[in-house]
């Protein structure tokens, strides 16, 4: 490696090193330690805290679930919209509607979520639909239902843009061949456009799905404490319980999880990256 070179990578390199791999190699140690008697660490090794891990085996199901429904339905909404923006919108429009997505980010995420307390609980939303009398009773607040919801609103535009760049980046000959050939607007679509936005669907939905992972004020405002993510569940064994060894590992199981779902997101995309290729070049 060439001195130039070195200098360049080096400043990246350290704050890797200080940020990312040192502070999970102090997790990796602290999770085979044991809690201290007034709580914290105490050095040891054992792999008590590992055979621990199915007591908090709840954390993780809710995660893995309403995160993955939570992505889920962010797509079912966030691909059409980033259609519409790509291929239907006109530039005046397109830019409104982009700025509107983008709006909510000049409002802090606890405020954001924070409104939608007020207006899932008993005196907002339930209130009105029994006022008119659609319902008799209507619980919103403190449900797998809000916290769903809550995800989707956040996290909706994190999804929309890697999407609405694959679609803006779709070479539109394809499709104008693909119509004189034939095929009516659901063949053009699903046999040329979905395909080859692909990998902008499978980035949005991984971005939002890896960062959902380890959401915390979500599901702590809008479930009530009563549904734990494992960020819950984290910042109940290091705070409150201060059993920090548990609490590593805990963490380092949630960081084997993201490692597996990031080593099938690459293969994912190295393929499907493949697959475009290999369309291109026979139309």
């Amino acid at each position: 490696m060439s001195l130039p070179t070195f200098l360049l990578l080096a400043p990246a390199t350290l704050w890797y090193l200080l940020l990312l791999v040192a502070p999970l190699v102090i997790v990796a140690v602290f999770s085979f330690g044991a809690r201290a008697p007034e709580g914290g660490y105490a050095p040891a090794f054992t792999f008590e805290q590992y055979s621990n891990l199915p007591t908090r085996i709840t954390p993780f199901i809710n995660t893995l679930k309403l995160a993955s429904l939570g992505t889920f339905f962010g797509v079912l909404i966030a691909y059409p919209l980033a259609y519409f923006l790509a291929t239907r919108a006109t530039a005046r429009l397109k830019s409104i509607l982009v700025a509107l997505i983008i709006v909510p980010f000049w409002t802090s995420f606890l405020i954001r979520t924070y409104a939608w307390v007020t207006i899932m609980s008993s005196r907002g939303i339930p209130a009105i639909l029994i006022r008119l009398g659609l319902v008799n009773e209507l619980v919103l607040l403190n449900t797998p239902f809000a916290i769903v919801l809550g995800i989707v609103y956040n996290y909706l535009p994190l999804m929309t843009f890697p999407i609405y760049v694959s679609l803006e980046r779709l070479d539109k000959r394809l499709l104008e061949a693909s119509k004189d050939l034939g095929a009516n607007q659901l063949g053009t679509f699903l046999q040329i456009t979905l395909p080859l936005s692909a990998s902008g669907l499978v980035t949005g939905s991984m971005l939002v799905f890896i960062l959902l992972m380890g959401e915390y004020l979500i599901p702590a405002l809008l479930g009530g404490g009563k549904i734990f993510f494992v960020g819950n569940a984290l910042v109940d064994l290091f705070l409150q319980s201060r059993n920090w060894p548990f609490g590593s590992a805990v963490a380092m199981a949630l960081n084997f999880i993201m490692l597996i779902i990031v080593s099938l997101y690459l293969w994912l995309t190295a393929r499907l990256s493949g697959e475009q290729r290999q369309a291109v070049s026979l139309l």
